[in-house]
């Protein structure tokens, strides 16, 4: 899964590495503690071109009465995307980046506390995690809300959780977005293996009121 995550590229590095058009009202990163309900950054695309905007990590589907009457829908799962009826539409239509720097996820000890570890990048690059989204509400209410698509996690990932992003490579940007045709189910795989590396921080991100740079960074275990 992905229920917290890290942005430390500014926004309008973003927009020159999505080739997208910045919204007046992006958050300001970096944010080394995203968390769900947080207006997240996006790339779309539309036809005049893709882009760089905010949304509500959080999906509603269309038939919640309030953004609380129901689950709080933050990840959809790859292997059944296309037949929930909160997802398949979306998964259709509605596609998504969600940039991010990392992502956290936690284990636990033998006394069941739990151990975060940051996952980012082995080579330092942007992560572009697939999402898809929908508007809800009307008025004053309207809103734009985004989940992350989940897979299996691949085996390095598997040693903190068995659900992973689906992270996209810049190549396969086109497809996810619906520029390039048909074919974006293809791209709902685990990472390859070499692709991430990830360490232990400090248990203070488990708040999620927590700031700042030292919650990425490595802590010895």
């Amino acid at each position: 899964m992905c229920g917290r995550f890290a942005l430390t590229l500014p926004n309008d590095a973003m927009a020159q590495l999505f080739a997208a058009a910045p919204a007046n009202d992006l958050p300001d990163p970096p944010d080394y503690n995203i968390c769900p309900t947080n207006r997240v950054h996006t790339v779309t695309t539309a036809p005049e071109g893709r882009r760089l905007g905010a949304m509500r990590w959080g999906f509603i589907p269309h038939w919640y009465k309030t953004p609380s009457d129901g689950p709080l829908l933050i990840n959809a799962r790859a292997e059944t995307i296309a037949e929930k009826p909160a997802f398949r539409t979306a998964c259709r239509d509605r596609r998504c980046l969600i940039p991010a720097s990392g992502f956290y996820e936690w284990t636990k000890d033998a006394d069941a506390n739990r151990l975060p570890w940051y996952i980012t990048p082995a080579d330092d690059s942007p992560l572009a995690f697939a999402g898809i989204y929908q508007d809800w509400g009307q008025g004053e209410d309207r809103v734009t809300t985004c989940a992350i698509v989940t897979c299996a996690a691949n085996p390095p990932m598997q040693r903190l959780h068995s659900r992973m992003p689906v992270i996209l490579a810049p190549r396969d940007w086109p497809l996810w977005l619906g520029e390039a045709g048909h074919g974006a189910a293809a791209l709902m795989r685990p990472a390859p293996d070499a692709a991430l590396t990830f360490w232990r921080v400090d248990p203070a991100v488990n708040s999620n009121r927590a700031t700042g740079a030292d919650l990425i960074a490595p802590i010895e275990v």
